[in-house]
């Protein structure tokens, strides 16, 4: 899951309370911004197969450790501001939007887009890139992909720094799509409300279904309204405390912007396909890559990818060091979250 972060530019206090393995209390001094904006040196389209160009990026320090960022969604693109989780004297900063979203192209396209050409795609863009081994560094669904590509291709991984941990099991699906009396719905009624009355009721028994249908739909006016309510909705439950109190789904719904068809529409793909990974895919897979550096950053009150996921992820890895952020949800923004994010990209810059 995903969308386009904004946020505050003063880092809150965080404390660590990670569980298991590795505990550890993160003192306030620990505190970090994050590091000032800092333009791309280099940039580019690559043709990873008809009819798919993703855009990449680099800033940074081009000796610097490699990372490579993957954002969230699946289809919510990068942004300027996800540069600054990493000192940009230390690390070779890779950002590059997925198939079909952000700038790569075309815009929302469904073809031969899986967990598994995405895969494919890091791995040609490193071998592009003339990278060796980096550091792989995702949220939400990049949390998935990280994973996926993990396990594909552990030689070529220094390590993970995760977030809001999303595994594609059919209870995750469920309790995004829940109704007011269960998932997201039971903590953000207004805004399922919301979102479910968009829909016809006659059509509420597979709201995934018929969200879906109307995505996929050429006509803009039949996907536009369908993309700006899915995306309303999941904003309004993304944040422990919103930015605007008035957030777009209790005022009657969200307005259409761009990148939102591609969030949507990408993200109810997968749902219908839960992900293209077979069930416990990620969980069964880690011994593959148990032995190499990992942090998860979870927010203690997320309620788009809740905590359990990320809980069950570190019990069976245990070696990776699992940091709860008590007071914070879903974003990345979010002051406590972008602290540990940044605190733990400060631990890995001396991995190589």
């Amino acid at each position: 899951m995903g969308w386009a972060d904004k946020g505050e530019h003063a880092i809150a206090a965080l404390e660590n309370i990670g569980t298991g393995l590795n505990r550890r209390k993160v003192k306030p001094a620990d505190d970090r911004q994050l590091f000032p904006p800092v333009d791309a040196y280099d940039s580019g389209v690559l043709d990873v197969g008809a009819p798919h160009r993703i855009y990449w990026e680099q800033s940074g320090n081009p000796k610097g450790v490699p990372v490579v960022f993957l954002h969230g969604g699946p289809g919510a693109g990068t942004a300027p501001a996800y540069r600054r989780f990493f000192d940009p004297g230390a690390y070779r900063i890779v950002l590059f939007d997925q198939r079909g979203a952000g700038r790569s192209t075309p815009e929302a396209d469904l073809t031969d887009n899986t967990t598994a050409h995405l895969v494919a795609d890091v791995e040609v863009l490193r071998r592009h890139l003339g990278i060796e081994r980096w550091t792989v560094f995702g949220g939400s669904w990049g949390s998935t992909l990280a994973l996926a590509y993990g396990q594909a291709h552990p030689d070529r991984c220094i390590g993970f720094i995760l977030r809001g941990i999303f595994l594609f099991s059919d209870e995750e699906i469920e309790w995004f799509m829940g109704g007011e009396g269960q998932g997201m719905g039971r903590f953000f009624p207004e805004a399922y409300r919301m979102f479910a009355q968009f829909i016809p009721a006659a059509e509420h028994g597979d709201l995934l279904g018929a969200y879906y249908n109307r995505l996929i739909d050429p006509d803009p006016a039949v996907h536009r309204p369908a993309a700006a309510a899915w995306c309303a909705y999941e904003n309004a439950c993304s944040r422990l405390i919103p930015l605007d109190q008035k957030s777009s789904a209790s005022k009657g719904g969200g307005q259409y912007y761009s990148g939102a068809l591609s969030m949507a529409r990408i993200e109810a793909h997968y749902m219908v396909n839960r992900g293209f990974l077979a069930p416990g895919q990620l969980l069964n897979g880690l011994k593959s890559i148990e032995k190499l550096p990992a942090v998860i950053v979870q927010g203690r009150y997320d309620m788009v990818c809740p905590i359990a996921t990320a809980d069950q992820l570190a019990r069976r890895w245990p070696g990776a060091q699992y940091r709860i952020v008590p007071d914070a949800g879903h974003s990345s923004m979010e002051p406590g979250v972008r602290a540990a994010l940044v605190k733990a990209t400060e631990d890995f810059k001396h991995y190589r």
